[in-house]
């Protein structure tokens, strides 16, 4: 009888800086985008969300509107119904998700819809005087949730022509990491230096290296690099599916002692799915391995754990939502398999929106992708919460227990509103690389 109405809906497009990031599909661009749902009630409490970007994801978002506002915020799970009931998503639309990377497809597999349900978990908690985390699931388990640092490869922003959007030059920075990540990274030397700088300024204990860029050797060569450095962490290695069986069974098997675990190795290829190539590598290799390709709802799970294809799940909130992110963590336990969040570039609201998950997951979850290490100081928050000794600490308010400044938001929305394009394309940074350059999920980003 007495919860407050929700009275407002903003939906704000964001934009921040990024490095030369590379990847199976290409290169990061400059700039990479986002959009903020900011909900307002009529106790004067503000709700916050943010999810992937794009005009797609934002009109989305804008559709949904009248089915939010002027509801009692203890109803949210009504108003997801009401979402999910209206905006029914087409299961044939989208393919085969992400088996094979496909950016542009990417708008399929994560549901706009999840910035609102963050946004209204936030209110909620406001209302009731508890922290997020104590909404989902069996409430809180942690007050600190270990994240791994998040390894790239880098190339040279000084290629991109002058007339063109350029990255970010942080070369004047007081901060070692802040100047290392703007700078290029591509020998297994480098990428143990930037191991070295994000454990000195957040202390990982554990790293994953993204692949796909280099010819397998090479990226065996840097994990060995990583693991020599640091012989107490986990040491994790993620192609996004670019190497074929073969390769992939010839490159991991005997690296047992360097890799704690691989993400995604291989995908479909001679008429399988990727679900059951990545079954004969775990047959051939018995590694343990992780996913956020090949099972992204929840149909696909159904058939990936039937074919007993996969060990960890990074259930990312923003695919999963976060009542649903809880409940993958639930049932994995109970299977004895494993939990876990992966990560895109992002703002520090989905880094609250992460540590209030991962306090929520129960079991032993694996250390949780981010990749805020690299947008670190273009913060939207007030209070953007910390990651000391390599854990994230849970903010102690209630919500999501941060605040949001306007100003920083507005200052985003004004860099998106500047840019040509609002849709990710990693291939036309690889092209100022490699011209004529096109993705090939077969073939590593600079093996051509």
């Amino acid at each position: 009888m007495n919860s407050p109405i929700i009275t407002k809906m903003e939906v704000i497009p964001v934009a921040g800086y990024d490095s030369m990031l590379m990847t199976l599909s290409g290169a990061h661009a400059p700039v990479f985008t986002r959009n903020l749902v900011i909900l307002t009630d009529s106790a004067g409490h503000i709700g916050i969300g943010e999810i992937h970007g794009g005009d797609y994801t934002c009109e989305c978002l804008n559709a949904m509107r009248e089915l939010v506002v002027d509801t009692p915020v203890v109803r949210y799970r009504e108003i997801m119904q009401k979402i999910h009931r209206v905006f029914n998503h087409d299961l044939g639309e989208d393919g085969e998700g992400i088996q094979k990377l496909e950016i542009s497809k990417l708008k399929f597999v994560v549901k706009s819809e999840w910035a609102i349900e963050c946004a209204l978990l936030d209110l909620l908690g406001q209302y009731m005087e508890i922290p997020m985390c104590q909404l989902l699931g069996e409430g809180r388990q942690r007050t600190e949730v270990e994240v791994l640092g998040y390894l790239f490869y880098a190339s040279d922003k000084n290629k991109v022509p002058q007339g063109e959007m350029q990255y970010l030059d942080e070369h004047d920075s007081p901060d070692p990491w802040f100047r290392l990540r703007r700078e290029e990274i591509l020998t297994p030397a480098r990428v143990v230096e930037e191991a070295e700088a994000v454990a000195e300024k957040y202390g990982f204990r554990n790293f994953k290296l993204k692949g796909g860029v280099l010819a397998g050797e090479t990226e065996m060569e840097t994990v060995r690099a990583l693991k020599k450095r640091f012989p107490n962490a986990r040491i994790n290695i993620d192609p996004n599916g670019a190497w074929s069986l073969k390769e992939a069974i010839a490159l991991c098997r005997d690296m047992h002692e360097y890799i704690t675990y691989v993400e995604d190795p291989c995908g479909p290829e001679g008429g399988y799915s990727g679900r059951e190539i990545m079954r004969e590598f775990k047959n051939a290799t018995q590694f343990q391995v992780a996913t956020n390709m090949i099972a992204v709802d929840w149909r696909q799970f159904y058939h990936t754990v039937s074919l007993n294809a996969c060990d960890i799940i990074l259930a990312d909130p923003h695919f999963w939502g976060f009542d649903g992110a809880i409940r993958m963590s639930q049932l994995l336990t109970s299977w004895g398999l494993t939990w876990g969040i992966h990560s895109n570039n992002h703002f520090d609201i989905t880094l609250a929106a992460f540590a209030q998950t991962g306090a929520a997951a129960v079991g032993e979850p694996a250390p949780l992708d981010t990749h805020w290490i690299w947008q670190d100081g273009q913060n939207l928050l007030e209070d953007t919460p910390q990651i000391i000794n390599g854990k994230l600490q849970v903010p102690e308010g209630n919500g999501l227990g941060v605040h949001i400044n306007m100003d920083r938001v507005m200052a985003a929305n004004a860099l998106y509103n500047s840019l040509p394009s609002h849709d990710r394309n990693d291939a036309k940074a690889m092209q100022y690389l490699i011209p004529g350059w096109t993705y090939d999920h077969k073939k590593p980003c600079l093996v051509r």
